[in-house]
């Protein structure tokens, strides 16, 4: 989920829930609070506890809540996971530790630590891209089966699809690996994947659900025709950076007003233009 703010630059809590109904009365089965499509590095702790308790309140149990809960010091990751093992969420989702690369053995001493102290399900998140290291399958592979139950899941955003089969072939069965990539996500579950954290689905709930839900039934003909609609707004709203390009979208569409937080900043006239006509495709 995106993190709407107001035009003076707060938090725009009032939007938050009412973009919480929406995406559950168009088909979404779970939601992310707090990850990197909510520009959570420029929350203070106060707003990241703001948007939680507002999207808890606004979901009302219908759907289960996953906050994310990842950084590069560990013994602070430990310690905002205990913080939230009270906030009413039903899973965490961490990322890989960023910027210090730690090897494979950090990498898994870091998870292990978390998953000692979270009262709720973890999903893994490996997004080389941003973080500068990748969890390699080896590792996801060790954390699923030495923390069954506590590890579940691991959102995939690598692009390295050797790796992502790898994991699929050889992991414990009840452990999901979903996409962390919306234009990957056809072929990832075509592949034996579970499923998709989107962002594309900030604004388009209803169209990429019944894609994702259509290729885990199998109905391949039906999830690739609305794959293909969904793509070039896919593309364009990762052009300028994320969430960039999907605020653009919020915006056109009425729901949110178009405001990021530096170092994040609005998408260009051209970009906008683009979104606007591919938006009109999409109704």
């Amino acid at each position: 989920m995106i993190t709407p703010f107001t035009q003076a630059g707060e938090v725009d809590l009032e939007t938050l829930g009412k973009l919480t109904d929406r995406l559950i009365k168009h088909g979404i089965n779970y939601l992310v609070v707090l990850g990197t499509t909510a520009e959570t590095p420029a929350l203070k702790d106060a707003e990241k506890e703001d948007v939680i308790r507002c999207v808890v309140d606004a979901c009302g149990k219908r759907v289960p809540i996953i906050a994310g809960a990842g950084g590069n010091d560990t013994r602070a990751v430990v310690d905002w996971v205990n913080a939230m093992n009270s906030e009413g969420i039903d899973g965490i989702l961490s990322v890989a530790p960023y910027y210090n690369k730690p090897s494979q053995v950090g990498i898994y001493q870091h998870f292990a630590a978390i998953a000692a102290v979270s009262e709720v399900p973890v999903m893994l998140y490996n997004v080389p891209s941003r973080t500068g290291s990748n969890i390699s399958a080896e590792t996801t592979l060790r954390l699923a089966n030495d923390f069954q139950g506590t590890i579940v899941a691991i959102k995939e955003a690598s692009g390295n699809f050797d790796q992502v089969m790898e994991i699929i072939r050889e992991k414990p069965e009840p452990f999901l690996v979903v996409s962390g990539d919306d234009a990957i996500t056809l072929p990832l579950i075509a592949a034996g994947g579970d499923g998709l954290v989107s962002v594309i689905g900030n604004g388009y709930p209803a169209l990429i659900s019944t894609m994702v839900a259509a290729a885990l039934e199998g109905a391949m003909d039906k999830a690739r025709e609305l794959h293909y609609k969904l793509l070039p707004m896919m593309r364009a709203i990762f052009k300028e950076g994320n969430p960039t390009g999907i605020k653009a979208a919020l915006e056109i569409q009425g729901i949110i007003q178009n405001v990021l937080r530096l170092p994040l900043v609005p998408a260009t006239e051209m970009l906008y233009r683009e979104i606007e006509a591919l938006d009109e495709d999409m109704r």
